[in-house]
C-alpha cells in the first residue's frame, strides 16, 4: 500500500516538474512554462523547480493533520481540472469546425511482435486512474454524518469518470497520433488559434496546480498508512509531533528523491499499474478476505483436497500410465486397429474417473466426516 502511493507522488511530481521546466520524447525537447516566460536559467532545472514547489507549497499543506483541513484546496483543485477540459475540449471543437483537425488513427498499428505487446501498456494506465479509493476510511472518519458517504463516493466516481472520458476524447481527437505520453507536454506549441499562447500557459499552470493541490490528499493517506505500519501500538500520529515530523520528512525524501531519478512519468506509470495497483485493486483484498474466512471453512477446504487428490486424481494417473507403458513397448507390432482400441478404452476410463471427480464435487459436504457442524452454523 505505502509503496503505490509513494508511486502515486511521485507522478504527480513528474508532470509538475515536466510542465515546469520541460521534457523530452523521442529526441524531441518540449520546454516548460518557466522556461518560455524566463528563458533557460539555472533555477529551471528540474531538481531546483522540485525543491521549490517542495518547500513554497507541498510542505504548508502536507503539514495539517485532519483532511478536513484540505477541503478548500481540494474544491479548488476539481476546479482547475474542470477548466482544463474545458479548454481542451473548445479548442478541439473549433478546429474541428475550421476542418484543421486531421482523422485521427482508430485502430493500432501492429506490424511485429513488438507493437503487439506494446499494447498491453495500456492496463496499468487505466489501473491506476481506478484505484484510488484510498482516502474513502479517513474521509468517512471525519464527516460527522457517515451516512452522506455514499452520496459522496457516487458523486466522486461520476465527477472522475466525466473528467477521465472528455481529457482522453479531447485530447486524442485535438492531438492524434502526435498525442505525448503527457499530454500538457502538447501545449508547447501554437494550436493554431487565436490567443493560442495564453490557452497553452492557462492550461498547463492550471493543471499544474491542480496536481499540486491533490498531491497532499494522497499524502496524508500515505503518512497514515506508513505510520500504522510501523508503530501499530502507538498513539495517533496526530497526537505525536515529534512522529508526525519525522514521518513526513522521510516520506518528502524518498518521494523527492524518486521524482528526480526516475527518468520519466511513462516509467512511474508503468510500475505504479503493473505492480502496486494490481496489488491494492486485486490481491490484498482477496488475501484479506481469505485471511478473515472462517478456520474451519479452511480446515475443511485442506481435507476435502488432500482426500480428492488421493482417492480420484491418483488412478487416473495410473491408468494412463499403465496403458501407455504397453503401447510404447510394443508399438512396432500393434497395428492400427489394436492403438485405436487401446485408445478408446483409455478415453472411456479416463472419463469414467473424471466422471467420479465431478460426482464427488457435487456431492454435499457432509461427506467428510468430522465436517456436519459446518451445515449447522450455514442453517444459524
Amino acid at each position: 500500500m505505502e509503496y503505490y502511493f509513494e508511486l502515486l507522488s511521485d507522478d504527480i511530481f513528474f508532470v509538475t516538474s515536466d510542465v515546469l521546466s520541460g521534457t523530452w520524447s523521442d529526441g524531441i525537447h518540449y520546454s516548460g512554462v518557466m522556461e518560455e516566460w524566463f528563458g533557460q536559467q539555472w533555477w529551471d532545472k528540474r531538481s531546483v523547480l522540485l525543491l521549490l514547489t517542495t518547500i513554497l507549497v507541498f510542505a504548508p499543506l502536507i503539514s495539517f493533520k485532519r483532511l478536513d483541513s484540505l477541503r478548500y484546496t481540494s474544491a479548488l483543485s476539481v476546479g482547475l481540472a474542470v477548466v482544463f477540459v474545458v479548454i481542451t475540449a473548445g479548442v478541439a471543437i473549433v478546429k474541428l469546425r475550421n476542418g484543421s483537425i486531421e482523422m485521427p488513427r482508430l485502430l493500432p498499428e501492429l506490424v511485429d511482435q513488438a507493437s503487439f505487446w506494446k499494447l498491453f501498456t495500456t492496463v496499468p494506465i487505466l489501473v491506476t486512474a481506478y484505484i484510488c479509493h484510498h482516502n474513502i476510511h479517513p474521509i468517512e472518519n471525519e464527516l460527522q454524518d457517515p451516512s452522506q458517504m455514499k452520496s459522496i463516493v457516487r458523486t466522486s466516481i461520476t465527477l472522475c469518470l466525466s473528467v477521465y472520458l472528455a481529457t482522453s476524447f479531447f485530447g486524442f481527437l485535438l492531438f492524434g497520433n502526435h498525442t505525448l505520453d503527457d499530454v500538457l507536454a502538447n501545449f508547447d506549441a501554437d494550436l493554431g488559434i487565436p490567443y493560442s499562447s495564453l490557452l497553452n500557459d492557462v492550461v498547463r499552470v492550471s493543471y499544474c496546480i491542480h496536481l499540486m493541490l491533490v498531491f497532499p490528499i494522497i499524502f496524508f493517506s500515505l503518512r497514515l498508512n506508513l505510520d500504522g505500519l510501523l508503530f501499530p501500538y502507538a498513539i495517533p500520529i496526530a497526537f505525536d509531533n515529534r512522529r508526525f515530523f519525522s514521518v513526513t520528512v522521510a516520506l518528502m525524501g524518498f518521494i523527492f528523491l524518486g521524482a528526480n531519478f526516475v527518468p520519466s512519468i511513462w516509467d512511474a506509470f508503468q510500475f505504479t499499474g503493473a505492480i502496486a495497483t494490481v496489488s491494492v485493486g486485486f490481491i490484498f483484498p482477496a488475501a484479506v478476505c481469505l485471511i478473515h474466512l472462517h478456520s474451519r471453512l479452511s480446515e475443511f477446504l485442506d481435507v476435502a483436497s488432500k482426500q480428492l487428490v488421493r482417492q480420484e486424481i491418483s488412478p487416473i494417473v495410473m491408468t494412463v500410465i499403465s496403458f501407455l507403458i504397453p503401447i510404447l513397448q510394443h508399438a512396432e507390432e500393434l497395428n492400427k486397429s489394436l492403438i485405436e482400441n487401446s485408445a478408446t478404452t483409455l478415453g472411456r476410463v479416463a472419463w469414467r474417473r473424471f466422471s467420479n471427480v465431478v460426482e464427488l464435487l457435487r456431492r454435499p459436504y457432509q461427506r467428510h466426516s468430522g465436517f456436519d457442524h459446518l451445515k449447522g452454523e450455514k442453517d444459524k
